[in-house]
């Protein structure tokens, strides 16, 4: 696909993704969704960033010219839209940025199950936004635009249906909460309340410049919540990414846990022994451990939400469970409750585990590994296709296993590296995964030389 990438279609807003682009994706999908599929009614939903109001504006005016008719819920977590989305059988247009620097801004498209499009329905509005063959209505039956308020409040009354309160609340847990002032700043304090947590914040400010911190929960943006955890003798730290569809945690000495240890702990309370989960090409081994463990199945995809989800409906379509699936980034599924990464939800279902022992405990069986994580910028194509030749070549030349699905993928047995590019921003992104840091360093050191000379040679 040209526009839409592993979650949807991302750039500088007003530079590469500006107001007219904006109400040219909405056109398309518009026109898609007339022909009964949404029913002549779409939501809009945006997160806190400062470009948010004008392009769901534009998404907005873009809907309506094709005669659908819009619900617009203004500040809502990506998850919230999607709850919406299903309640209601609409489909949804989210403006965001997800975890994307403040300049950026995006677009995700729901359907009306309230789950991310297909790669396939993706492609169809794809290709009549670059056929720019457009329904237009006439003057009359051009769509009407609504303002929809509460729309928060009923997320967070889903959210609490759907957690164990009483055993969260009997451990009498305090909560430190980064939800980076993203739109999680206004849900999730008021969600950890009615848990019955005592409940600290710090980036709590809903705020599209983000002041406090960069959008992406990440070790180096979130000094300020291990200081909370510490300061307050907290439980347990929880910080959002700019949607809050991702959780990442930190434990009750205010020591950051890697997503990939939270994620195998997770699986490992929710996993039985024919099940199977998902993820994707750069696995943690952590995962595979569990896996392994519990006499479970692991099924690899491509980077990105929309692969994974893919996935998961065609195995549950053959008669599969899958309880839980994810990345180890914080965006973990749990289709029981609903096909959509959810970060409250994630949060309120590790606190389940935290209610019994302390989050140290809960992580320690997967300490065992240290993440590296590099990336290179790029400003061509030309650039770009050098750097991943230059990947290639480091992977004929290596003693390892090679895995191809999303980029290049080194198995060395003792530990791996991974160059791709990103499907959301113009960079190469490293991992590496080894159970001795000098050894992730040095994997991670070697591909990086490899690209960026390959880059200064263009």
């Amino acid at each position: 696909m040209q526009v839409f990438g592993s979650s949807g279609t991302r750039g500088v807003a007003n530079e590469e993704l500006t107001p007219a682009f904006v109400l040219r994706v909405a056109k398309a999908a518009g026109t898609i969704w007339r022909d009964g599929r949404g029913g002549g009614r779409v939501a809009i939903a945006r997160d806190t960033r400062h470009t948010g109001r004008m392009l769901a504006d534009a998404a907005a005016s873009g809907l309506a010219s094709t005669g659908t008719d819009v619900d617009r819920l203004g500040v809502v977590p990506t998850p919230g839209a999607q709850a919406y989305a299903e309640r209601e059988g609409v489909p949804a247009i989210v403006i965001t940025a997800s975890h994307n620097p403040p300049p950026y801004n995006g677009v995700k498209l729901v359907g009306s199950d309230g789950v991310e499009l297909s790669v396939s329905a993706l492609e169809e509005i794809e290709e009549t936004l670059l056929a720019e063959n457009f329904t237009v209505a006439p003057w009359d039956e051009t769509g009407r635009v609504s303002e929809c308020d509460g729309v928060r409040r009923e997320y967070v009354d889903e959210l609490l249906a759907a957690a164990d309160r009483e055993a969260i609340a009997d451990a009498d847990l305090t909560v430190a909460l980064d939800p980076g002032h993203g739109a999680g700043s206004l849900t999730s304090q008021d969600f950890f309340r009615k848990l019955g947590c005592r409940v600290v914040t710090v980036n709590s400010q809903p705020d599209g410049h983000f002041p406090g911190r960069d959008p992406e929960p990440v070790p180096d943006n979130l000094t300020d919540l291990g200081r909370l955890v510490r300061a307050t003798d907290a439980d347990v730290g929880i910080a959002h990414d700019g949607d809050a569809d991702r959780a990442i945690f930190f434990d009750e000495h205010g020591e950051y846990v890697e997503g990939d240890a939270t994620f195998a702990a997770l699986a490992a309370a929710e996993l039985e022994a024919g099940d199977t989960t998902v993820s994707a090409v750069n696995v943690s081994q952590r995962l595979v451990d569990v896996v392994g463990e519990v006499g479970a199945e692991l099924e690899l995809t491509p980077i990105g939400s929309t692969n994974i989800i893919t996935r998961i409906e065609e195995l549950e379509a053959d008669g599969q469970r899958v309880p839980i699936a994810g990345e180890g980034n914080g965006g973990i599924f749990f289709p029981d409750y609903r096909l959509s990464r959810d970060g409250a939800y994630t949060a309120a279902r590790f606190l389940e585990l935290v209610a019994q022992r302390p989050v140290s405990d809960i992580v320690a069986p997967y300490d065992g590994y240290v993440n590296v994580r590099r990336n290179v910028e790029y400003e061509s194509t030309a650039e770009r296709d050098a750097m991943l030749d230059a990947a290639a070549n480091q992977a004929q030349a290596a003693d390892a296993d090679l895995n191809t699905r999303d980029g290049y993928r080194l198995d060395h047995g003792d530990a791996w590296v991974l160059a791709r590019p990103s499907g959301t921003e113009p960079l190469v992104r490293i991992y590496a995964e080894a159970r001795d840091r000098d050894r992730a360093e040095e994997l991670a050191g070697d591909m990086y030389e490899a690209l960026a000379d390959a880059k200064a040679d263009v």
